[in-house]
């Protein structure tokens, strides 16, 4: 403690505690870098919180994935069935095609022979035939044929006109749906990178937890040694105050209690190490008097926060402290100050 002290150097120790710092304490300077006791768990209550919100967020996000997975799927269904439709309506108009031309082709025939050979005769044709019978076949045979040829060509054509309207439809719904199914694509790609980076801030908020978890199990274990070893002392004190009535009495230190304030003179330092109670030195340590302030106690120390009394020095008797920090700078910053706490 800035010379006042024995400190058992742990470089492995001091490598740990500087990387647990640079997580923990933002900017890693001044009095905020205190944080022990009620503001630990303050802490770990709002990290709580935070991850139970992050938690349902990240529910909801698996919901709207989901859905929008399901929506694409859906919409490039119909799209596949969109296009069998295109292929069938091409397929449909190619063979209407082909039976307009064959039509047109026989119609073209027929009228050939009519204009080469003139229009046949039906004096000629009754004359020509067998029987009456076949006379009438073979007029209604010339009749029917032409009147099918016509027939035909206007049925294909019908055809065509409604497989080209057909075409149109379907080409208008294929880029409908495809445009559609690329916004649903989008959004699961998005809705997915979303739950992605959630995923890691709820990792972030649990690595925080187990931190703080951690320092706070820490913190109460050393206030329970410190609070232990003044017991001890306060016993040995009273042993000796039983002694022979010979020995000359030591006057009974004045001993602070929970609630009560204190003004008191504080110094900043910042070396690595061990306490006097075993502790590793970080944020919220502080050194203190026994006689005056018991080992264990939690205070309030206007300007750096919360503490514990879990270490002592040669240098710190009566109403002095020692504060922790995790640079010389912000020690030197703090400098030595006189501040009245509040012992909790």
């Amino acid at each position: 403690m800035r010379g006042r002290r024995k400190m058992r150097r742990a470089p492995a120790l001091v490598a740990l505690t500087g990387l647990v710092l640079a997580t923990a304490v933002p900017g890693a300077g001044g009095a905020g870098a205190a944080q022990s006791g009620s503001s630990l768990r303050h802490r770990q209550a709002l990290l709580g919180s935070r991850s139970h919100a992050a938690l349902l967020s990240l529910y909801s996000l698996d919901s709207q994935l989901a859905s929008a997975r399901a929506r694409a799927s859906s919409l490039e269904g119909r799209l596949a069935d969109v296009r069998a439709q295109q292929a069938r309506a091409a397929r449909d108009l190619q063979i209407a095609r082909r039976a307009w031309r064959g039509s047109v082709d026989a119609l073209s025939a027929h009228l050939r022979v009519i204009y080469e050979q003139g229009q046949p005769d039906s004096v000629a044709v009754l004359f020509g035939a067998t029987s009456i019978d076949d006379a009438m076949t073979r007029l209604d045979s010339l009749q029917r044929t032409a009147q099918l040829n016509r027939q035909t060509i206007a049925q294909t054509r019908t055809a065509q006109h409604t497989l080209h309207t057909l075409q149109r439809q379907l080409n208008t719904r294929a880029a409908e749906l495809a445009t559609l199914a690329a916004q649903a694509r989008d959004t699961a790609t998005a809705l997915a990178k979303t739950r992605d980076e959630r995923l890691a801030y709820v990792a972030s908020l649990r690595r925080q937890s187990a931190w703080t978890a951690g320092r706070i199990a820490q913190l109460d274990r050393v206030a329970q040694r410190s609070v232990a070893r003044s017991q001890v002392a306060a016993s040995r004190q009273s042993d000796a105050a039983a002694a022979p009535i010979g020995a000359s009495p030591a006057p009974s230190p004045v001993v602070a209690a929970p609630g009560q304030t204190l003004t008191v003179t504080a110094t900043g330092y910042s070396l690595a190490g061990t306490t006097a109670t075993g502790l590793s030195v970080g944020p919220g340590i502080v050194a203190v008097d026994p006689s005056v302030i018991p080992l264990g106690t939690r205070m309030t120390i206007p300007g750096y926060g919360e503490g514990v009394a879990a270490d002592t020095g040669s240098a710190v008797q009566g109403a002095t402290i020692d504060l922790w920090f995790p640079s010389p700078a912000a020690a030197m910053a703090w400098g030595r100050r006189t501040v009245v706490i509040t012992l909790n």
